[in-house]
């Protein structure tokens, strides 16, 4: 900003407070105020306080800071919007509805909250940042808010459609898993008892499944109700790639609880051009070294074999040891193995005390069940359970055969060598890690997705569909950022210092760098993405009103600072 003394023929020359700006790489100017009736003394106060000097009048009488609202956050979150099109993923002309979806991404990312909170966020007496201004939408109500839900929903399917061909194309990897989350409230026609992935064993529930490219970027959700089995869900999603997407050609990459022997045998090897990676279950890998198809031996000195098994026709089995895994899992079974000798030794005890000793079978049993079922270390144990005594003992020949096979995983698959090496395919089984860490993201960590307090079910579909939109926009902005954040922003690099594929993930020197001296490369802080956002939020814009009659008021950013600049100029955006 700055003070122009502009001539006025044969009046007194016009004094106004004007700023420069950039556009399409032209340099303007605009006024925002006339400060002529300004006393002189005051103007040139101004003058000097605006080219870094102090004045000596007090300059703080002519102005009041209306209101002070957030604003770098949201200017970072819209500018991201933009570049990457998401209106016109939306909805392809601009209208109040495109701009309310905006407005609810970009909130589910500021600051999950329910749609009422969301609409005092955008109105203009109560908002606590500069979204509902920068989207033009500051009067949106809470029914408008809900209504607006049911028209995105309308969109889903265009929407992934063009997200499919953005980032996939015929012969991808393609990343599948599901999640559940759960309710506040019984009415939901979707909410089901279930399989609880959240541990809420008392909470009706939905089921999830998010597909992503192999980078793991989202392409499409789908909502299920809560009783749904994982692996029911996978026929719809391929018939998502094969119809709505058009894809003739996909490898499928899903777990082993999810792509399981029957639907490789009805949904996956019927269909020509669809080839899969998943891993077999302990069991089966059991069944392996039974029949003689896996040496152990052949590990002692690697951790990576091909081999192939009659049970198996047509397929690639690939078998990895992980050393540290082995040692992971075998510290995990010794502790529940010791956690559950100690509840059992408290039942011992019952049954042989002086008062009111624990009798009856039934009774027993029961207090034996839920030990067992506490643990999940049944399968460990040889149970004595009489009318009046228990004992117990572990079950060492079974114990042993399970710790022989520790940190053996197998891969199974029935893409072609001449496609995909064995290092390859461990490579993408392992990027299933990705999807996870989508589904933190989206349930706990930032989105917060769960609970859900939706009664209808197209509400619910809407709001995962609005959680995946966000997570869209958030996977963007820390690809672009992690420079900037404790992210691995050169994966390659920590890819290259592994032994095998079947090693541990390394972080890159670049990463271990940042996390050791909490600064970047440039030698400014480093942020997680949530710190970052916050440190944005301080760019705030001021409503600045003079104090003088007739004095129009106008608005004022705050001046970036090296950290908030840089996180600008990374995304592209400018304030």
């Amino acid at each position: 900003m700055y003070v122009e003394r502009v001539p006025n023929r044969n009046s007194p020359p016009a004094v106004l407070l004007r700023e420069t700006y950039r556009e399409d790489g032209k340099i303007k100017k605009r006024t925002l105020a006339n400060l002529s009736k300004w006393p002189e003394s005051v103007v040139e106060g101004l003058r000097v306080l605006l080219k870094g000097g102090t004045a000596v009048a007090k300059l703080e009488d002519a102005f009041d800071v209306v209101r002070s609202r957030p604003h770098g956050h949201v200017a970072a979150l819209v500018g991201m919007l933009r570049n990457l099109k998401v209106d016109q993923l939306i909805g392809g002309a601009k209208s109040r509805e495109q701009s309310l979806v905006l407005a609810l991404i970009v909130a589910r990312i500021l600051d999950p909250r329910s749609k009422l909170a969301t609409a005092r966020a955008l109105d203009e007496q109560t908002q606590w940042s500069s979204l509902g201004a920068a989207l033009g939408v500051e009067n949106a109500g809470e029914d408008e808010l809900y209504a607006v839900m049911d028209w995105l929903l309308e969109r889903q399917t265009r929407i992934e459609a063009t997200l499919a061909k953005r980032h996939l194309q015929d012969g991808c990897l393609v990343l599948y898993d599901t999640s559940s989350t759960y309710f506040e409230g019984r009415t939901c026609p979707l909410a089901k008892r279930g399989h609880s992935k959240d541990g809420k064993k008392d909470k009706l529930q939905i089921v999830f499944g998010l597909l992503c490219n192999a980078a793991g970027c989202p392409i499409a959700v789908e909502v299920f109700p809560g009783n749904t089995g994982d692996p029911a869900t996978l026929g719809i999603q391929i018939e998502k790639l094969r119809t709505r997407f058009g894809l003739e050609r996909v490898i499928w990459v899903g777990d082993r609880g999810l792509i399981t022997a029957a639907r490789i045998r009805e949904e996956l090897a019927p269909v020509n051009g669809l080839d899969w990676i998943t891993a077999l279950r302990a069991p089966q890998i059991r069944e392996l070294v039974t029949g003689g198809s896996l040496q152990l031996s052949l590990f002692d000195e690697k951790d990576l074999a091909e081999i192939s098994d009659p049970a198996h026709p047509g397929e690639r089995l690939i078998v990895c040891r992980n050393p540290l895994l082995a040692q992971e899992r075998t510290r995990k079974r010794t502790e529940l193995l010791e956690a559950t000798e100690r509840e059992l030794d408290k039942i011992v005890q019952a049954t042989v005390r002086d008062r009111r000793a624990l009798k009856g079978a039934d009774q027993i049993g029961l207090r034996v069940g839920k030990v067992l079922g506490r643990f999940k270390m049944a399968k460990h144990f040889v149970l004595e359970i009489g009318e009046a005594s228990f004992s117990y003992a572990r079950d060492a020949a079974g114990i042993a055969a399970e710790a022989a096979l520790d940190g053996f995983y197998v891969i199974r698959t029935s893409v072609c060598a001449d496609t995909l090496s064995a290092e390859d395919a461990v490579r993408a089984y392992k990027g299933l890690s990705v999807v996870e860490h989508a589904f933190r993201s989206i349930k706990t960590v930032d989105l917060k997705i769960r609970p859900i307090h939706h009664r209808l079910a197209n509400r619910v579909k809407a709001h995962v569909l609005l959680c995946m939109l966000a997570y869209y926009v958030e996977w963007h902005m820390r690809e672009k950022l992690a420079p900037m954040l404790f992210d691995d922003h050169d994966p390659a690099a920590g890819q290259a210092a592994r032994d095998s594929e079947v090693a541990p993930a390394q972080r890159s020197p670049a990463a271990r760098r940042k996390a050791s001296t909490k600064q970047t490369e440039d030698g400014l802080p480093v942020h997680s993405f949530q710190t970052l956002l916050a440190d944005l939020a301080t760019i705030s814009k001021d409503r600045i009103q003079p104090r003088l009659a007739g004095a129009a008021a106008f608005d004022k950013v705050t001046r970036p600072t090296p950290v908030q600049q840089r996180a600008l100029d990374l995304l592209g955006v400018r304030l």
